[in-house]
């Protein structure tokens, strides 16, 4: 991959729950039918271990359960013993001295699943602990209260990774309640549909409002797309559909998160952070490294 840096691999729980109509669930793992020629593939929480230990990565997954957030309590309740179940596995599985296996919280919009599930997956003492089944088609106040809740349960001295979020105003409240990593498709996603971000708002470059917006999508931002190209060439881009917009928004979009969560870094280190920190609202040396 050539990327120096910290890799992270997550298990396939994700993909479980969004291709539920792909697949089958039991005790022992997931049998997925291939949608492109019908054949059948198992993952055990066995082989996720063992594929994520092959790829050498250096934050591994444990294999969860990820139900629907429509899910009654009960099926909750049974797919959390089975994320247990899982997570035991994939530590007895897990051989690799220089990976570090994180488990998942699961558990719904219930409180009490979410604190029983982090209470038990605590207990296992991993190098960190994620929190999943969160930004999965629930209402926003269901979010924040898992984000506001179940942090009261984790370990103090342990990374604390949020799955799934990746909207500025829910990466600020995390932060606040003690959460360190943070994924999410939105910056992607978002840029495969010409939607850029700029503060708090997001462009849709697609609008004919830009075809003759010759400024960069933020004049504040170093990326190489924001230096190089305007909002007018995103638009044309866009319109007659390169793909190549889409890559050059995409990237905008990573990079404006980064900004977002090294200004974050500094506010903490100045002691200016709040839960509804906006640097391009304030005036605060936090300011200056947005």
């Amino acid at each position: 991959m050539n990327w120096p840096n910290p890799i992270l691999t997550d298990s396939g729980g994700y993909q479980v729950f969004s291709l539920a109509k792909l697949n089958n669930i039991s005790d022992k793992g997931v049998e997925f039918k291939n949608p492109r020629d019908g054949s059948h593939v198992f993952l055990s929480p066995e082989k996720v271990i063992q594929i994520q230990m092959d790829l050498g990565s250096d934050v591994a997954m444990a294999f969860d359960h990820c139900p629907p957030h429509t899910a009654n309590e009960n099926d909750i309740e049974d797919s959390l013993q089975r994320t247990h179940s899982w997570l035991q596995k994939c530590v007895e599985t897990h051989q690799k001295s220089n990976q570090a296996l994180f488990g998942i919280v699961q558990g719904g919009k219930y409180p009490r699943l979410r604190e029983y599930s982090a209470k038990y997956t605590s207990s296992f003492d991993l190098p960190g602990i994620a929190v999943g089944g969160v930004s999965v088609g629930e209402a926003v106040e269901q979010i924040h209260s898992v984000i506001n809740y179940v942090p009261k349960f984790l370990p103090i001295n342990k990374p604390r990774y949020l799955m799934g979020i990746g909207s500025l105003r829910e990466i600020s409240l995390a932060v606040a309640n003690g959460f360190d990593i943070f994924d999410c498709v939105l910056p992607t996603r978002l840029g495969r549909h010409g939607t850029a971000f700029f503060n708090d708002e997001r462009l849709n470059l697609r609008n004919a409002r830009f075809k003759n917006d010759f400024s960069p999508i933020d004049k504040t931002c170093e990326c190489e797309t924001c230096k190089s190209y305007s909002r007018a060439y995103l638009h044309h881009l866009i319109r007659n559909d390169e793909i190549l917009g889409l890559t050059l928004i995409s990237l905008h979009n990573i990079a404006h998160l980064i900004r977002f969560t090294n200004a974050i870094s500094s506010a903490i280190r100045d002691n200016c952070f709040t839960n509804d920190f906006a640097p391009w609202k304030t005036s605060s040396i936090a300011h200056h490294t947005w």
